[in-house]
């Protein structure tokens, strides 16, 4: 039972990163923007959330500092894809590269600093609970947060007038313009907040995961999120699901090199990666499902007199 317990609280804590960054990617897409910067864009917000909470002792200091950093390295993307008509792919793929480098330059002077990790619920009776007690009532903030954030963003997208107004955006930015909307603002709102969600998917690996700064942390999760918005096939619900499938894929190969499983290592650290690859070749297959889900404007550029 006490195995159970550690294996599904280590699936929750590997899926949440991957959760925030790829619910924050999924609005950005639903707007019709694609932004690759996912990657670089989480390194930025782990190392900030890391510094402003080792400098100051308070996690509730670090987490909206990280939120902010992302939104900050999406705000340049937005500038330069939205304002300056910068090609989408070529910026994000920059993006990566440039928060690569920024973060291990901010971060060279926390390398090594101890941090105490973000404290779990606490719920006597409740939280002492075999299995079900640690893994409902003893998770941290974040990992709620996550749950209501995947919620919101479901009921953001199929109950409310900014949701419809975000997916006429993305589906059809002409028309949407010539109705009155801003297409520039929209686009803007929604690559801020995919920036701010990366950030605290980012925030969550150095506070969380593994409480700690070490440079290139985030180890491709960025490449995941990406991949886990179209395996959901642009769905809240199906990114939820998406991401606790992939969290279970590399805890599994963790658990199954401490087992003593007689193959390379190189190869058990491949199967998450290899698992998306896998997963991206089966959906591509119904390419009629794709177009059907995906916005139909996803990485044009838009320009308000063209």
């Amino acid at each position: 039972m006490e195995i159970l317990s550690l294996i599904a609280l280590s699936i929750v804590a590997a899926a949440t990163p991957l959760l925030f960054a790829a619910l924050g990617e999924l609005i950005t897409e639903k707007s019709g923007v694609l932004n690759l910067g996912v990657e670089g864009t989480m390194l930025v917000g782990a190392v900030v959330g890391f510094a402003v909470t080792a400098l100051t002792g308070s996690s509730v200091l670090g987490v909206p500092a990280a939120a902010a950093a992302g939104a900050v390295m999406s705000a340049l993307f937005a500038l330069l894809t939205l304002n300056l008509l910068a090609n989408q792919v070529a910026t994000g793929l920059a993006l990566t590269l440039f928060g690569i480098g920024l973060s291990s330059l901010i971060g060279q002077d926390f390398v090594g600093t101890p941090l105490e990790r973000l404290p779990r619920l606490d719920i006597p009776g409740l939280s002492d609970l075999p299995i079900i007690g640690p893994l409902f009532f003893g998770q941290d903030a974040l990992v709620y947060l996550s749950l209501a954030a995947t919620g919101g963003v479901a009921w953001f997208l199929s109950r409310t007038r900014g949701g419809l107004v975000l997916k006429a955006v993305g589906e059809n930015p002409a028309a949407a313009h010539r109705l009155g909307h801003s297409v520039l603002r929209v686009r803007w709102l929604a690559v801020l907040f995919g920036g701010a969600m990366s950030g605290i998917g980012g925030a969550y690996l150095s506070l969380a995961y593994t409480p700690l700064w070490a440079e290139n942390m985030t180890a491709g999760r960025g490449w995941i999120a990406l991949a886990l918005v179209v395996f959901a096939t642009w769905r809240p619900g199906r990114v939820l699901l998406g991401a606790y499938l992939f969290g279970g894929v590399t805890i599994a190969q963790l658990h199954a090199q401490s087992a003593g499983v007689t193959a390379p290592s190189q190869f058990m650290s491949m199967l998450p990666y290899l698992a998306t690859i896998l997963v991206l070749v089966l959906i591509s297959r119904d390419a009629a499902r794709i177009r059907l889900n995906a916005p139909a404007s996803i990485g044009k550029v838009f320009h308000p007199g063209g």
